[in-house]
């Protein structure tokens, strides 16, 4: 860097990229957002490159800005933990994770690969947020989460620089409440044609994968609902509504939680799992032990 950091110019380039717009930050640091672009272009002359792009209305941190964006949060993070010790708190040393979660990934999947990072730090936080692929991948792209949890890898047709971390993959077993599940477990799955079915949104790539099995076999269900959140999938599941599926990895914890019967599993469709971080190589510790859980158990 030509220059030397003026920490005040880094202060406004992090409000910036922690609430992804000139507007927004100018409203929490209570500066118009003339001064606020004036004090970015200063910095990024001091550094010598551009640390924003332009993506849509907002703006998105260039590979430099990632960079400089992780050393000013761990600037500003132990200025905070400095004021607190002045004041007589003890540091916590407290690591935050954030992970965005797609709604489609079962909860019960999403706790067993998140589980790992609990263990792997005694005095780790975890902060999840679910939404729609979009949404979670405007998150990552804004830098307000570590990590995604995601059905499918991330694509070209995504602008956003990030990078897929293959956890694993299982097949699918079926489920349903006791009575229904007698009556289609034999023959399987031809069993499943005109049978009354639970099923995620075609927004889903399991939708997809079980579609084009169904029609393989020349099997057409009785589609009774479809759902973009898992959780409220097996509600009706729960309630008797209809057959339903999930991966064969949490069959066990399924049957005891929601009082079904297992119907027949297939290998033929399988739920995969990525974890998409903003690194290519992983460092952050969480992540890293999520990541090598998975490697052990998928």
């Amino acid at each position: 860097m030509a220059n030397s950091i003026n920490y005040k110019h880094l202060q406004y380039f992090w409000a910036v990229a922690k609430e992804g717009s000139i507007a927004s930050a100018s409203e929490i640091l209570h500066l118009t957002p003339q001064t606020i672009s004036g004090q970015l272009a200063i910095l990024e002359e001091s550094i010598g490159e551009k640390l924003f792009q332009r993506q849509g209305r907002g703006l998105s941190l260039t590979e430099k800005g990632r960079l400089v964006y992780r050393y000013a949060d761990e600037i500003f993070s132990l200025g905070k933990e400095l004021q607190d010790v002045i004041r007589g708190a003890s540091p916590t040393g407290r690591l935050e994770f954030v992970v965005g979660i797609l709604d489609c990934i079962p909860k019960t999947i999403a706790y067993k690969l998140l589980e790992p990072a609990l263990v792997s730090h005694h005095n780790i936080s975890i902060t999840c947020k679910e939404g729609s692929l979009e949404q979670i991948l405007a998150d990552l792209a804004m830098q307000k989460l570590d990590m995604v949890l995601a059905d499918m890898p991330l694509t070209s047709s995504f602008k956003i620089k990030a990078y897929n971390h293959f956890l694993g993959e299982s097949g699918i077993t079926f489920f349903a409440k006791p009575d229904i599940a007698k009556k289609y477990s034999k023959h399987f799955p031809q069993s499943l044609n005109n049978a009354p079915l639970l099923i995620p949104t075609e927004n889903s790539t399991i939708r997809r994968s079980i579609d084009q099995w169904f029609s393989e076999l020349d099997i057409y269900p009785d589609i009774k609902g479809e759902f973009d959140d898992s959780a409220l999938l097996k509600a009706f599941a729960q309630a008797g509504t209809g057959i339903f599926f999930m991966p064969t990895a949490i069959e066990k914890e399924l049957c005891k939680q929601l009082n079904v019967n297992i119907i027949g599993r297939t290998e033929k469709v399988k739920e995969q799992f990525y974890a998409i971080s903003t690194e290519r190589k992983i460092r952050h510790p969480a992540i890293a032990a999520i990541n090598d859980y998975a490697k052990l158990n998928f």
